[in-house]
């Protein structure tokens, strides 16, 4: 059996593979609610065979949301569909994931086919937050910095939706810490610039992100994991960096995160990327070998081999792919054909398996 469809063990759910689909931002949503959208297209690709099913970010609060179209689950009556869709998934054999996220200071911003940049509170936005009042880029909202009770209410609503996630039926939680959202910002030097107990020293930037796992993990059940989508390194001098990854996904195993999702960058408008095929591989295969933990790896994987190539060299546990499950919503069962693996295909499907 290839490596690519080996099982995935992650407490007591098991994914058929270790092919991921990658929460990626469908900018659909009106109030948060999600839609028929959302039911074809992580539908699809639990027909088209992939282990684990991420959604996009999930808005904790409406404050949260990226845009005014972002999916969302702050309140009850977002569960419906979203059962809905978990349904369809576990069905067709997927794992239903949930990422649940804050925008922070990258909030209140227009869609990208729109050209991103601030939607003013006169047209349909809000005030955004950060650790500290300094703007992503001159077209995106000036935050507020928060303040003791700010902090608070941003740890109870990861609380309550991780609570709404288990009647929703997700079975994986990934909290996103990475791409300049809010708790990515906590990390970062280069934006946060706080003097309290969330600011300074590497202790400090952490404290938000394991408070946040600390009260997930009193309402998720013990026998569901828990993952963190980390950006490795700001790409930037003088920002969160890679020493910093390692040494945060030491204390990310202690405190009950199963598997690192290792992405890069997305803090500041000046990064300066070289981006390529595997590019980002490097970060998940040092914070595995270095810490034991189990990583995914991102960005620009693109073929069967090519995944394979990864987890047969120990750099990864799984490969977390997005931009090719838009070209191939049925990259899996592709991967299966191309690697002459047996796995299992759609009843519906099975005239085109061989």
């Amino acid at each position: 059996m290839s490596k690519l469809f080996t099982p995935l063990q992650l407490r007591s759910v098991q994914c058929r593979n270790r092919i991921t689909v990658s929460p990626m931002c469908q900018y659909s949503s009106v109030d948060g609610f999600a839609t028929d959208w959302h039911l074809v297209h992580l539908g699809s690709r639990a027909v088209g065979g992939a282990g684990l099913i991420i959604t996009e970010a999930t808005a904790v609060s409406p404050e949260a949301r990226i845009s005014p179209f972002d999916l969302g689950i702050w309140k009850d009556e977002h569960l419906e569909k979203l059962q809905q869709i978990t349904a369809f998934m576990t069905a067709q054999g997927a794992v239903p994931g949930i990422q649940l996220a804050h925008a922070g200071r990258k909030a209140s911003t227009n869609v990208p086919w729109k050209g991103r940049g601030k939607v003013a509170i006169e047209e349909g936005g809000w005030e955004v937050v950060a650790p500290s009042a300094i703007a992503f880029a001159d077209n995106y909202p000036m935050p507020v910095a928060l303040d003791a009770s700010g902090i608070q209410k941003i740890i109870n609503d990861f609380q309550a939706a991780a609570e709404r996630a288990l009647q929703a039926g997700f079975k994986v939680i990934e909290i996103h810490s990475a791409h300049g959202y809010l708790l990515h910002e906590f990390l970062s030097p280069l934006s946060n610039k706080r003097s309290d107990v969330y600011g300074g020293s590497f202790e400090n930037r952490t404290r938000l992100l394991l408070e946040i796992i600390a009260a997930i993990r009193t309402v998720w059940p013990d026998e569901l994991p828990l993952l963190v989508r980390l950006s490795a390194t700001d790409w930037a001098e003088g920002g969160w960096n890679i020493d910093e990854s390692v040494q945060l996904a030491r204390l990310l195993q202690q405190h009950g995160v199963d598997l690192l999702d290792v992405s890069s960058g997305g803090l500041v408008n000046y990064q300066k990327i070289t981006a390529g095929p595997g590019y980002q591989l490097p970060f998940a295969s040092r914070i595995k070998k270095e810490t034991g933990m189990l990583t995914g790896t991102v960005g620009m994987i693109t073929t069967a081999v090519q995944a394979e190539t990864i987890l047969v060299n120990g750099d990864a546990d799984m490969v977390i792919i997005a931009r090719e499950m838009l070209r191939q919503p049925y990259f899996p069962l592709q991967a299966a054909h191309e690697l002459k693996e047996n796995t299992d295909w759609p009843v519906q499907y099975e005239r085109a398996k061989w």
